[in-house]
């Protein structure tokens, strides 16, 4: 079923906090592993709005139901982080722009880059490549939604319980819309089947990973995805990805969360190990790959013509 778009940015808003008891917490406070983590997902919500920037230099930006959704995305993003940071001030804990402002900077020239990068690589191939983003986008989600209700799990918490839960509940409406988007794409198009596997399966790491200190993923994944019942979530998640045209078999989240010593064991570990000037040369292998997968296409066309 095709994902509805009115329907979707007309319903679009912002997260419900006004009923939340943030009172509840001082009685009742948050373990600080749970806040460790929220502090790691506010991080990455608002970070929402510097994806979408590395997504409108690419052929999405042409798609007119991709950039209505991404624009109600971005908003629904913004206001988790706000709502989350609203559960952090009410511990005590700093969370304010000047926090985000750390955050972005922290980044450095592989930020810089990376809009360059996706640039490049994305015009190279064309409209094709927005598939890799949809697929990305569905991954992601998909692992947010997850995480999410492990926290809810495994802190029984009836306030931050109502607030995960509303978050989730809008998640579950993006990853439709990058799910359906990217089973649409990914099975009309075989070069698109091509281009997205190769590029997910070189670089799709877990969410926040890229944005945040490798301690800081490891210990999230590992508190959030370390046990059984995190590990069963995992497989779900790969279960899910396997079933899009082109992706079977790939087992990207388990060897992700793998790198950081979460889920199951997985030969590849290297996730968790890549330095920033290893995802500098990383960016350079996508625009490289898209350059040859670029002159395959015009090699085809060619002898075609």
């Amino acid at each position: 079923m095709a994902f509805d778009i009115p329907g979707y940015i007309n319903t679009a808003g912002r997260v419900q906090v006004d009923d939340l008891d943030l009172d509840a917490f001082a009685e009742r406070p948050l373990s600080a592993e749970a806040l460790r983590c929220l502090r790691y997902m506010s991080d990455v919500e608002s970070h929402t709005v510097c994806y979408l920037r590395d997504v409108l230099v690419t052929p999405s930006h042409r798609d007119p139901d991709v950039t209505a959704f991404m624009s109600m995305w971005a908003f629904e993003e913004f206001w988790h982080g706000e709502a989350i940071d609203s559960v952090l001030r009410a511990h005590g804990q700093k969370a304010d722009y000047d926090h985000i402002r750390e955050v972005r900077e922290a980044q450095g020239l592989k930020d810089r880059l990376a809009p360059i990068y996706q640039s490049i690589a994305a015009n190279a191939i064309g409209d094709d490549f927005v598939a890799v983003h949809m697929t990305w986008g569905a991954i992601n989600e998909w692992s947010a939604h997850a995480a999410y209700g492990s926290l809810i799990e495994k802190e029984q918490h009836p306030e931050l319980t109502k607030l995960l839960g509303r978050i989730q509940r809008q998640e579950s409406r993006h990853l439709a819309f990058y799910a359906s988007q990217a089973k649409e794409r990914l099975e009309r198009s075989q070069r698109a089947r091509s281009v997205a596997r190769w590029v997910t399966e070189r670089f799709w790491q877990p969410v926040g990973s890229t944005i945040q200190p490798v301690e800081e993923t490891r210990f999230v994944l590992r508190h959030l995805l370390g046990d059984d019942a995190g590990a069963a979530a995992v497989r779900k998640i790969d279960e899910k990805v396997h079933k899009l045209p082109g992706m079977a078999g790939l087992n990207l989240v388990q060897r992700g969360v793998a790198g950081f010593g979460a889920g199951v064991p997985v030969d590849d570990l290297g996730s968790a190990k890549r330095s920033s000037r290893k995802r500098l040369v990383a960016g350079a292998a996508v625009v490289a790959g898209a350059a040859g997968i670029a002159a395959v296409r015009r090699r085809s066309a060619g002898s075609h013509a």
